[in-house]
C-alpha cells in the first residue's frame, strides 16, 4: 500500500481531542479528465468523564493508488473489552483487502469486502484474543469505467467514482446527497428483530437487547468466545457518486447515540473545512452528553467523473 505525502495522516492519543491535520489527495489528469480527490478531517475524544480508556482505532484517508488511480480507504474500528481486536483491524484489515484485491479473479467489491472481514475475523481468532472485539465501518472509493450504452441508446462513456461500504456493529457511515442524509451502514444490535431472530435460531438468546445478556452488538470482528452468534459478516453497499454527493461521515456509536443522521448532516453542511466539521460533530456529541468514546471522520468529496 502506498502512503503518499499528500495523504499523510497525523493523530494523537492524548486525554482530550486529537490535533489531526486534514489530509487530501492531489488532483491528477486521467485520460484528459480531471479527477479530484478527497479532503479529510478527523477528531476523537476519550470522553474521560465517562470512560477510563480509549478503545477506538481510526484509519483515515489511506492512499490506495497502488491498487487503483485515485482510490481511497476510510475506516473506523471501535473496540470493546480492550483494544486488541481494534488495533489488529487498524493494522491489517486494509492489507487483507489489498491482498485479496490483487489476487481476485473478476469479482465484485462487496464480495471482496465480505471476504476481507471474514479473513480478518479468522486471524483475530487465531491470535486467541477471545474477549476483545470491535465494530467496524469501512469505505472504499475507486474510479471505474462507466457501463456500455444503455438499451435506450443513451451514451454512458467515461469514468465514474463508486463508493463501497461495509460494516459490522453500530459504527455508522452517512452520505450527504443534496443535503439529505443517506445511511450506508446497518446497526447490528440486539434490539434489531432480524438479528435477534438469527441469534435465537442459532441457539443463543437476547436479554435486555444484549446477546446472551452480555454484548450489545450482534456482529463484530473478534469476540471469539461468542462467535457462534456474533458473526463477522458485514452489511455492504455500492453507491455511484454524483454531483449532489458532497461529503461522508464515518463515526462510532458514541456520536450517533446523541445525534441523528440528518442532524449530523445539517450541522456541518455549510462547513467547507472537513477538519472543522469533524470537530464540530465531536463537540456536539460532548455537549449532548454522550457517555462513550468518540471518533468521527468527515470526507469532503470533490467533483466526480462526469461524461
Amino acid at each position: 500500500m502506498t502512503d503518499s505525502a499528500e495523504s499523510e495522516t497525523r493523530k494523537t492519543r492524548a486525554e482530550g481531542k486529537s490535533e489531526t491535520v486534514s489530509s487530501a489527495f492531489g488532483d491528477d489528469e486521467v485520460q484528459g479528465q480531471k479527477t479530484s480527490g478527497f479532503k479529510i478531517g478527523f477528531a476523537e475524544d476519550k470522553n474521560k468523564k465517562h470512560r477510563r480508556t480509549m478503545e477506538v482505532w481510526d484509519v483515515t484517508g489511506m492512499d490506495m493508488t497502488a491498487m487503483d488511480h485515485g482510490a481511497g480507504w476510510f475506516a473506523i474500528y471501535d473496540g470493546h473489552a480492550g483494544r486488541s481486536a481494534a488495533d489488529y483491524c487498524g493494522a491489517h484489515l486494509h492489507e487483507n483487502f489489498e491482498t485479496l484485491y490483487q489476487k481476485a479473479e473478476p469479482s465484485s467489491i462487496p464480495s471482496l469486502l465480505n471476504e476481507t472481514f471474514m479473513m480478518t475475523d479468522t486471524q483475530i481468532a487465531e491470535r486467541k484474543a477471545s474477549y476483545s472485539g470491535c465494530t467496524a465501518v469501512v469505505g472504499y472509493i475507486q474510479t471505474e469505467e462507466r457501463p456500455p450504452a444503455s438499451s435506450d441508446g443513451e451514451a454512458n462513456c467515461g469514468k465514474r467514482r463508486v463508493l463501497y461500504t461495509a460494516n459490522v456493529g453500530d459504527a455508522r457511515a452517512v452520505l450527504s446527497r443534496g443535503g439529505k442524509a443517506i445511511r450506508l451502514s446497518y446497526d447490528h444490535k440486539g434490539s434489531d428483530p432480524a438479528e435477534a431472530k438469527r441469534i435465537v435460531e442459532t441457539g443463543g438468546f437476547v436479554m435486555n437487547n444484549r446477546v446472551n445478556g452480555v454484548l450489545a452488538v450482534t456482529r463484530s470482528l473478534g469476540d471469539t468466545s461468542m462467535k457462534e452468534w456474533v458473526i463477522g459478516s458485514p452489511y455492504t453497499t455500492e453507491t455511484v457518486l454524483g454531483l449532489e454527493d458532497s461529503f461522508l461521515i464515518f463515526a462510532c456509536d458514541g456520536v450517533w447515540d446523541v445525534c441523528s443522521d440528518q442532524a449530523a448532516v445539517d450541522l456541518i453542511r455549510d462547513t467547507s473545512d472537513p477538519q472543522q466539521a469533524a470537530e464540530d460533530l465531536l463537540d456536539h456529541a460532548l455537549e449532548n452528553f454522550s457517555t462513550d468514546n468518540l471518533s468521527v471522520m468527515v470526507v469532503r468529496l470533490e467533483q466526480p467523473y462526469v461524461p
